[in-house]
């Protein structure tokens, strides 16, 4: 009986192997072509999620707080219920870096605080922007001959937008926020 069963199985596995034998010979010299619909479909996933990506990064900039000096007040100012940041999108301003894509530096910077605002910089998501909020960021203000200013935020980290005035206006921020926006989307400006 044994016997029997062995010789049933010997018998559909060479039934098996033969049948696979023919299908690969009947392959050969056929080239197997993906689904048209699908392969459209996907082309079109991947322009769609690109352009989404190019949309979200342009229209949700999460800016990173670092007020040194008395400019700070008026960034804080541009969170007010005055100016109204919220309403435009631009108030998500995060306490840690590994959140954000902007950093505002406002006020002068100091020669020791220059590596932990590298430090900050460097956890910061990529792709980053720097924004010099004040004249003190922009080119040490009236403390540029000190010995312990830096002479300008572009010294240590690249700059993206440059927002004048001293102290400025929270305007002059929503200005740099679409300045730094329309750079993102590639409009160049006269």
């Amino acid at each position: 009986m044994e016997e029997e069963i062995d010789h049933e199985s010997k018998e559909f596995t060479n039934a098996k192997h033969e049948m696979d034998k023919l299908v690969a010979d009947s392959l050969k010299g056929r080239e197997v072509r993906p689904n048209v619909v699908f392969s459209k479909l996907s082309d079109l996933t991947k322009a769609a999620s690109g352009d989404m990506v190019r949309w979200s990064r342009n229209n949700s900039l999460w800016p990173l707080q670092f007020g040194l000096a008395c400019c700070s007040i008026e960034l804080m100012n541009f969170g007010s219920a005055r100016v109204d940041a919220e309403r435009k999108g631009y108030l998500l301003f995060r306490a840690t870096p590994r959140q954000c894509d902007v950093m505002l530096i406002a006020g002068w910077v100091t020669k020791s605080m220059v590596p932990e605002i590298k430090r900050m910089y460097e956890q910061m998501a990529k792709p980053r922007y720097v924004i010099a909020f004040g004249e003190c960021a922009t080119c040490g203000g009236p403390w540029w001959e000190s010995y312990n200013i830096v002479k300008g935020i572009d010294q240590v980290l690249p700059v993206d937008v440059y927002v004048a005035g001293c102290p400025p206006r929270p305007e002059n921020l929503f200005g740099a926020l679409m300045k730094l926006q329309n750079k993102l989307g590639g409009v160049i400006e006269d």
